[in-house]
């Protein structure tokens, strides 16, 4: 198993190419990638475009337009809606090799012009103080591709039912380049749907099609807490949403949607 989760590999005009390595791939198929890397790396591709310009993102929304190849990728970002306070940008990821190929991958971020608001901060929620791990079910030893990448560490159950995880992402973003704490965090926070599961697994596959993710603050350091819950609707579509924590408590909030199917 790598370190990393991309190398770099080169540029193509406004196209970044990176080789996707073994660490990035899902538990439901390994030849897949899991969304949590494909949302760093855009995350990555949009916060280079954000750079000084005094704006920061407070939405990204992962949207999965189809699976993910653990196969060379390339990614383009661009602003979608210039403006001083508000700006829409846009990062997309594509197969690399293939000229007509679809984009497999999206992230939208609405980055907002950042003032000092330190006297007014609040958070809805305490911090979230890590106790002594649980152990892990017994179908999670042993594990491969994104899952092994990740130090997970399960706590007691919310007393609301929500499931309840800190976890750190032990593999750099990209080889050989520094990972910030708000990578580390995207490269964490699409396990949300695994955290706060309604459902078993080896009898429903419950996939998410998008993460959402709103930010007050950029978070800090590289442990994260994810506490989520998952609703099932009658239909076959369901909701994942969580609270998201660093060391220093609370940074903002996810939701998943949800396709539901017995196996």
């Amino acid at each position: 198993m790598t370190g990393y989760y991309y190398r770099r590999l080169g540029a193509d005009g406004d196209c970044q190419t990176f080789e996707s390595t073994d660490i990035t791939s899902s538990n439901w198929d390994p030849a897949i990638q899991h969304g949590s890397p494909p949302l760093a790396l855009l995350t990555r591709a949009i916060i280079e475009l954000l750079r000084d310009s005094g704006m920061r993102p407070g939405r990204l929304t992962l949207d999965i337009l189809g699976a993910i190849p653990v196969a060379p990728v390339k990614v383009r970002a661009w602003v979608q809606r210039p403006g001083r306070r508000i700006s829409l940008l846009m990062a997309e990821m594509t197969p690399a090799g293939d000229d007509h190929a679809r984009p497999v991958a999206r992230v939208t971020a609405w980055a907002l012009a950042t003032s000092d608001t330190s006297d007014v901060a609040s958070d809805r929620y305490p911090p979230l103080v890590e106790g002594p791990a649980q152990p892990l079910p017994a179908d999670w030893w042993g594990l491969t591709g994104y899952l092994g990448s990740v130090d997970w560490r399960r706590q007691p159950d919310d007393p609301s039912g929500a499931g309840v995880f800190w976890l750190s992402p032990q593999g750099q973003l990209v080889d050989g380049e520094d990972t910030t704490p708000l990578e580390k965090l995207t490269l964490a926070v699409d396990s949300v749907n695994g955290v706060g599961p309604a459902l078993d697994y080896r009898r429903f596959i419950f996939m998410n099609t998008d993460t959402d993710v709103h930010l007050h603050r950029l978070p800090g350091g590289e442990d994260f807490a994810l506490r989520a819950r998952a609703s099932i609707g009658p239909d076959g579509i369901g909701v994942t949403s969580a609270e998201i924590f660093d060391r220093t408590g609370f940074v903002g909030t996810c939701a998943q949607t949800l396709l539901v199917q017995r196996r």
